[in-house]
């Protein structure tokens, strides 16, 4: 066995356990461990290299930024139970109800707006659902564009700010948060816009399938309602300022932002009426839950890429995909199709913390901006939530929904929503603007264009003697 043959072999290897269905984290750690004890037996590398696990593992558990991971997820806990999603989704649906489709509109408003303040697909998509979909299922609603909307409208979350896996991949291509944050506001932007205008034409051409809610369900009108819509959206735009301007300002880290949002959160269930030790209790379970799974899976993909790097898989990964054609698109539209392929078997974060550590440096070779190259990967890693076999968003939806809604609806209905996505993935390929021009535009000079003249001392003259005091 020769040094070339270990990196398709590992990556074959990971490939394998995965399909399997073994444990994600675990499966890594044994490719890694098994691959590193047999590149030490022929001479790859010694046993010192493998010295560098404790540090690197310190290093994860030392990293100030994941810190974050675990303040949004308690934040968006505890907002999944403290009403505020009632009082969007109902006030927003009376404001928009008497046009067809409206119900539809404010599913996408409300799960833009709570994705800003949430970051967890799991309380958009439950909250949605439990609230908007009895009401589209009684008024005529097309059962396929009403579980679509709601689950799609859930996946916003992933690239809206503050969420999660902008975190994880600004860390992985060692990016800031912030950039990463400023950089996914246009296609946030456009997602919504996409979303909008595919429900607009279904009210066009099909509005027996989006109906206007009849007069006797609007049961607020004038001031009433309008402070009914306001109730929900200023304390949500409160929040929205305190966890993503104080970093969009400089003001707070990403983990201290988390922290702020956290108690904010807190203090929004107290305003409901809904605070209770019982719901912190709950909340802090799901917490603690979420933030093991992902320390394992980051300890598991980091003992496989540390052996991976050690035979050159690196190395080898560059030159197999430096050799697409297309250059920079056909790298991204491969890397995208390869991505989107793995989320058939693969949630977000495991893709994160195992594929983007292999693409980023290729992609930096190739002189990528890292953070449009992240920002994109966001956008696809959405479709891993909407389509089988294990799209978790229709999983929710699946567990809330009332039993006359039919599993074959609720798949079916996600391909429209599945197909927008990749669309907003190839506007943001070749219009990479959207992305970039979020970003610090910095100074508007060349670094290589500026000239430094530091004047040099005459040889001649004679230096001034040293004194000692």
């Amino acid at each position: 066995m020769t040094e070339e043959m270990m990196p398709p072999l590992m990556f074959g290897g990971m490939i394998l356990f995965l399909v399997i269905g073994f444990p994600v984290a675990f499966s890594l750690a044994a490719v890694g461990l098994f691959f590193g004890f047999i590149s030490i037996e022929l001479g790859f590398f010694t046993t010192a290299y493998l010295y560098n696990l404790p540090l690197r593992i310190f290093g994860i558990l030392s990293n100030d930024l994941l810190l974050s991971i675990p303040f949004f997820t308690l934040m968006g806990a505890i907002l999944e139970r403290c009403g505020l999603a009632e009082d969007l989704l109902e006030g927003t649906g009376q404001l928009f109800g008497k046009v067809p489709g409206g119900l539809a509109f404010a599913v996408i408003i409300v799960g833009a707006v709570l994705g800003a303040i949430t970051g967890t697909v799991a309380a958009s998509v439950i909250a949605m659902g439990m609230i908007s979909l009895p009401i589209m299922m009684k008024y005529g609603y097309d059962m396929r564009i009403a579980t679509g909307v709601i689950a799609a409208s859930g996946t916003i979350t992933q690239l809206i700010p503050p969420s999660l896996v902008l975190i994880v991949l600004g860390d992985q291509l060692g990016k800031s948060v912030g950039d990463m944050y400023a950089g996914a506001i246009g296609p946030s932007i456009l997602q919504v816009l996409l979303f909008i205008g595919f429900i607009v034409g279904v009210a066009i051409f099909a509005p027996h399938k989006v109906p206007p809610l009849p007069d006797e369900a609007l049961t607020q009108r004038g001031p009433a309602l309008y402070w009914r819509v306001a109730k929900g959206m200023v304390p949500s735009i409160v929040l929205i300022f305190l966890v993503l301007g104080t970093i969009f300002l400089g003001l707070a880290t990403p983990t201290e932002a988390g922290a702020m949002g956290a108690v904010g959160a807190v203090f929004l269930a107290m305003i409901n009426g809904r605070y209770s030790w019982k719901l912190l209790r709950e909340a802090m379970s799901n917490t603690m839950r979420i933030t093991a799974m992902v320390i394992f899976i980051l300890i598991g993909a980091t003992v496989f890429s540390l052996v991976f790097q050690g035979v050159d898989g690196g190395l080898w990964l560059e030159h197999l995909l430096a050799k697409l054609p297309g250059g920079q698109t056909g790298f991204l539209i491969f890397t995208n199709v390869f991505v989107f392929f793995l989320a058939f078997f693969l949630d977000f974060f495991e893709i994160a913390f195992i594929i983007v550590p292999l693409l980023a440096p290729v992609a930096a070779k190739m002189d990528i901006n890292l953070v449009w190259f992240g920002v994109l990967l966001c956008i696809n890693l959405q479709t891993s939530f909407m389509h089988p076999p294990f799209g978790f968003a229709l999983f929710y939806l699946r567990g809330i929904a009332p039993k006359e809604v039919r599993s074959r609806d609720i798949y079916w209905g996600a391909v429209p929503w599945l197909l927008l996505q990749l669309i907003l993935v190839a506007v943001v390929i070749f219009w990479p603007e959207s992305v970039t021009y979020w970003l610090d535009q910095g100074t508007g000079v060349d670094p290589s264009t500026v000239r430094i003249d530091v004047p040099m001392p005459d040889m001649n003259e004679e230096a001034p003697p040293i004194q000692f005091r």
